[in-house]
């Protein structure tokens, strides 16, 4: 277990990419910290790792809140003495043509999707600095790398992610902490599943590996990126896209 004695916070785990994130760091022995906006969902992946015989806790927060980030990270620094590993996958989406997306929709995805990445890392920051160790992945997407029409908030914020995490990279490598991306493809989420069959067609077409990609893909590499086989990696962005960037 690459894990064991590490306390990982994976924000927006309480389903899809950050659900199979939180077990597969369970797995590898880590604590999880499951913070999530519900409850019951949030619950239910804590009392999963729990059933694998490690720790966990639930944290309700609205990482795009301060105040809510100032009170998850001091809960769990009281709580556990330490935070080794931080995973932000925290994000929604509002799609819409810029010519009709409003300021709201604007604001609301740069909100949760790029402004809780900074308030969570700086939060994180202040304890591993003073450890001198820590790992930092956050979930961008390979929207943010090429664009996709519709989704010009969102593709902003996956592409501001990806200029934060090189930025953090190059500020606190010298202090023995890592930030590195990962920009997921199509994977096959509630969002792909609500689709009709000709539309995921099209979507697995563009894909040289001729199918969308798991959650469990995703939280494999970020498995990887956050256990001590990835010491000398830092700055970068693992595109999990089955070929297609």
């Amino acid at each position: 277990m690459e894990l064991a004695d590490r306390v990982a916070i994976v924000t927006g785990s309480g389903r899809g990419i950050g659900r199979e994130i939180a077990l597969r760091l369970a797995e590898e022995g880590a604590t999880v910290v499951v913070n999530d906006i519900g409850r019951e969902s949030a619950e239910g992946v804590a009392a999963e790792i729990k059933a694998m015989g490690r720790q966990s806790l639930v944290v309700l927060a609205d990482v795009s809140s301060s105040a809510d980030v100032g009170r998850m990270v001091e809960t769990v620094k009281n709580t556990y003495g330490k935070i080794d590993i931080l995973v932000n996958n925290a994000g929604i989406a509002r799609d819409q043509l810029v010519v009709r997306m409003t300021e709201e929709d604007w604001d609301k995805v740069l909100s949760v999707d790029l402004k809780s990445v900074f308030l969570c890392t700086s939060a994180v920051l202040r304890h591993m600095l003073k450890q001198r160790s820590g790992r930092i992945v956050s979930i961008a997407s390979i929207v943010g790398i090429m664009g996709n029409p519709g989704q010009a908030n969102y593709a902003s914020a996956k592409a501001g992610i990806i200029g934060f995490t090189r930025t953090i990279a190059r500020e606190v490598g010298s202090r023995g902490i890592t930030a590195n991306a990962i920009a997921p493809g199509f994977i096959d989420t509630e969002m792909t599943q609500r689709l009709d069959e000709k539309h995921r067609q099209e979507l697995i077409a563009r894909i040289p590996l001729c199918s969308l990609g798991t959650a469990r893909d995703v939280a494999e590499a970020v498995a990887f990126l956050v256990s001590d086989r990835a010491r000398y990696i830092t700055g970068q962005v693992l595109a999990v896209d089955g070929g297609m960037v």
